[in-house]
């Protein structure tokens, strides 16, 4: 009987709460099933893709599972069959205690599309308990003066079903002096009380025993059974009586330990040993026992274990008052459990989606419940999210909400979020739960690769070594994983004749540029082209950038004498008087380099003359003049070697033999001709023709100068006889040659330079351009 007890209280100590979840589609309606409870695990409830009108192949699809309030894993939902089954043996009592019916709520929760749909499982009560009782026996003492139909309290059983299972009634026997009534309490559980048939004599009979036996109304039924032993007393003719028969009191579920609860208060018009009272439970639960203390002198009444709303609301007390001649009067006292906001509000997260494409609108990201165990105000809730966030709460059926991005997302700005949820109760004071939900952005191809810079331009000396990296381009891609990858191309060229990828390469993988071949600064100085950057998304995305190539000069060409022309026997010889001034223009070297900028600098310098002192050269414009006044004891003819000279690092030079004949009786202001010295007047300015040469653009962007010098002595009289000039046939030193064997390009011009003097000085004159020779193509190679 004691084992039976403590499992009673030990049961009634449980108490579920199940949320309903509720709502669904239009046209979804709630259904309730029922089983008994004690089947065993896999127990079928019903088929639920027939019930719902789906198929199995749909349950999969769209992501059915059964959802009950936290998490409890009470059914099992078979995709294969569609079957909703029970995941583990119910005990009724267990699960609702003394409330009936006994109703599991719990939800069907499609997530594609989201669908709700509510259902009830009620569990069916079997009578799996009989009735038990608090005692093993009871103690009565009952005055024999004691009238016939007077009532005495017995002590009550216990069973744990509910309905017909439940306790029925009570019977005791042998019943020769007494019998006894079953009532019912408020909250209907049933009582006995015993009725004295006929008076006792206690000279005849002092004791009594008695068997009660409490039924219930189960098939078969069940009983439990207590002693009843009674003694019969000398006459005490006054019991204790109660100022009140029924207490009620509300108290806090917070509060402290100790703190009195109600004061109860008996008296008895009798004095002695028979109107002194004491105050005790009357055949009290072991929970009663467990939560509050009564003093048997003062009858207060006080908590001794903290009081909790959410598992017991109220609780009966029935106290007894006893005096010393054994007689007892008996009170009730009710305690209401007032709820305060003691528990914060809990979150059951049912799916969640990430991580989300991009630039993908009003994605479901999560599917959540929330939940309060307190009541009132108290266990009402508001559920929120911070407001700098693309997402919003969407409230769905009863407590629960959805998740939904607000807006397309961009990765590229944020990749991840992390949401905050927070679930605050309305009780006071207010108690709150937050739930952090992570949601990582996912990539889309929607960056094109960007260049860091739209034109660049790179510096490299000519003569370069083949396969010379000579820069870099570089583009980023916001994007990530494949789409942020990035492959770098050279574009075709517009013109279609440029063969660029012989000139250079690009890394793929890099965008490191080299140079495939030397590059010359005289052919090429400026080479310019595109290059792509295309990613690995799909479709592919990319952009392009101009890169500009400056060639830099290198010193590699020697100077080019242009005048005089050094052939051999056609060599020039300068005419001078003998009474010509000091710094009489004798000639002026002319010569050309054919690079650029301080390596095209040239200065003059006279290595060696046949007489030393008598003749010198400008070193800035290369003009030979006379240095002192001429004589007759000067020899004839002299031979001049000049040198020329750039300024590049290291010098490259060219030397000039100028052969000069002094004459006698000779004066021109200009540089004469042989065949003129006896007739000056008539001798026509000497018009040199100068053609230059300028390369086009080859399969390297090679620039060279060809240059040569036609000299023409031009008279309106008899041609020259004493000496004179020509002009070289075919090639000469500094002329464009294809050296990389492509076929050079070549373009040529003329220009008609004459030789002016006057005063005694001469110089050079660009006249005009003669129409141009067109565009030719060397086939010639050194």
């Amino acid at each position: 009987m004691e084992a039976g007890g403590e499992r009673f209280l030990r049961q009634r100590q449980v108490l579920f709460f199940f949320v309903f979840l509720g709502g669904s589609l239009a046209g979804s309606e709630s259904r309730r099933y029922s089983v008994a409870e004690e089947k065993e695990r896999g127990f079928l409830i019903t088929n639920l893709a027939k019930d719902l009108g789906l198929s199995v192949g749909e349950l999969t699809v769209r992501g059915a599972q059964v959802v009950s309030k936290g998490n409890k894993q009470h059914f099992q939902l078979n995709l294969q069959t569609g079957d909703l089954l029970l995941h583990e043996k119910l005990d009724r009592e267990e699960l609702c205690g003394p409330t009936e019916p006994c109703i599991l709520h719990f939800q069907i929760l499609l997530q594609n599309p989201l669908q709700f749909i509510p259902n009830e499982l009620q569990v069916v009560d079997v009578n799996d308990h009989s009735p038990v009782f608090f005692e093993n026996e009871m103690q009565l003492k009952i005055l024999e003066s004691t009238p016939p139909a007077t009532i005495i309290p017995l002590g009550h059983a216990e069973d744990l079903d509910v309905g017909r299972n439940s306790l029925q009634n009570y019977t005791i026997t042998p019943n020769s002096h007494f019998h006894v009534l079953t009532n019912s309490r408020r909250d209907g559980r049933k009582y006995p009380e015993l009725v004295l048939d006929q008076a006792l004599d206690r000279e005849e009979q002092p004791e009594l025993s008695l068997t009660l036996m409490a039924l219930d109304g189960g098939t078969p039924p069940r009983s439990g059974t207590v002693q009843v032993h009674i003694l019969v007393l000398d006459i005490n003719d006054n019991a204790p009586e109660f100022t009140q028969s029924l207490y009620e009191v509300q108290i806090l579920e917070n509060s402290p330990i100790n703190s009195v609860i109600v004061t109860v208060s008996a008296s008895d018009l009798d004095t002695g040993n028979f109107g002194t009272i004491s105050y005790s439970f009357f055949h009290a639960s072991e929970e009663i026992r467990k939560t509050f203390q009564l003093n048997p002198i003062t009858g207060d009444i006080q908590i001794v274990k903290y009081l909790n709303f959410e598992t017991i609301k109220s609780y009966e007390v029935d106290v007894e008052a006893k005096d010393g001649g054994g007689l007892s009067g008996k009170s009730t006292v009710i305690v209401q459990v007032v709820d305060v906001n003691d528990n914060p509000p809990e979150l059951t997260l049912s799916s969640i989606t990430s991580p989300i494409p991009e630039n993908s609108l009003e994605t479901v990201v999560a599917v959540f419940s929330v939940s309060d165990l307190d009541s009132g105000d108290n266990g009402r809730m508001v559920c929120s999210i911070e407001n700098n966030l693309p997402f919003i709460l969407k409230p769905s059926v009863e407590n629960f909400y959805t998740l939904v991005s607000e807006e397309a997302l961009d990765r590229e700005t944020r990749s991840e979020y992390n949401i905050t949820v927070t679930v605050t109760d309305l009780g006071t004071p207010r108690l709150k739960t937050e739930h952090n939900i992570t949601v990582l952005v996912s990539d889309v191809n929607d960056n094109a690769p960007a260049f860091t810079l739209t034109s660049y331009t790179l510096f490299v000396r000519e003569n370069n070594s083949p396969a010379l990296h000579i820069g870099s381009v570089s583009a980023t891609d916001r994007d990530a994983g494949a789409n942020a990858q990035v492959t770098y191309s050279l574009l075709p060229p517009q013109d279609p004749q440029l063969p660029l990828a012989s000139l250079v390469s690009i890394n793929a993988d890099n965008g490191q540029l080299f140079a495939l071949r030397a590059l010359d600064y005289e052919a090429l100085r400026v080479l310019e082209f595109g290059v792509g950057a295309v990613d690995r998304g799909s479709p592919a995305l990319s952009s392009q950038a101009l890169v500009r190539v400056l060639v830099l000069d290198a010193n590699d060409n020697s100077p080019f004498v242009l005048y005089p022309l050094q052939n051999g026997s056609a060599a020039c010889t300068e005419l001078v008087p003998r009474a010509a001034e000091p710094g009489y223009l004798v000639s002026k070297v002319v010569a050309v380099d054919g690079d650029s900028g301080q390596n095209a600098w040239l200065s003059y310098q006279l290595l060696k003359a046949t007489e030393p002192g008598l003749f010198s050269v400008w070193a800035h414009n290369g003009e030979v003049r006379t240095a002192r006044l001429l004589s007759e004891r000067d020899a004839a003819k002299h031979r001049l070697l000049v040198l020329v000279k750039d300024n590049g690092e290291p010098p490259l030079s060219a030397s000039v033999t100028l052969h000069v004949l002094l004459v006698d009786g000779f004066s021109q202001p200009y540089l004469p001709l042989p065949e003129a010295a006896a007739d000056a007047a008539q001798a026509d300015p000497l018009t040199v023709y100068l053609v230059i040469a300028l390369a086009s653009v080859s399969s390297l962007f090679l620039f060279s100068v060809l240059a040569f010098i036609a000299v023409r002595l031009c008279k309106r009289g008899r041609s020259a006889s004493l000496g004179g000039c020509s002009v070289p046939e075919g090639h000469f030193p500094g002329h464009l040659v294809d050296v990389s064997g492509s076929e050079t390009l070549s373009q040529s011009y003329q220009y008609e330079v004459c030789l002016m003097g006057g005063s005694g000085t001469s110089e050079f004159k660009f006249l005009k351009p003669i129409l141009p020779n067109g565009l030719v193509q060397d086939t010639e190679h050194d």
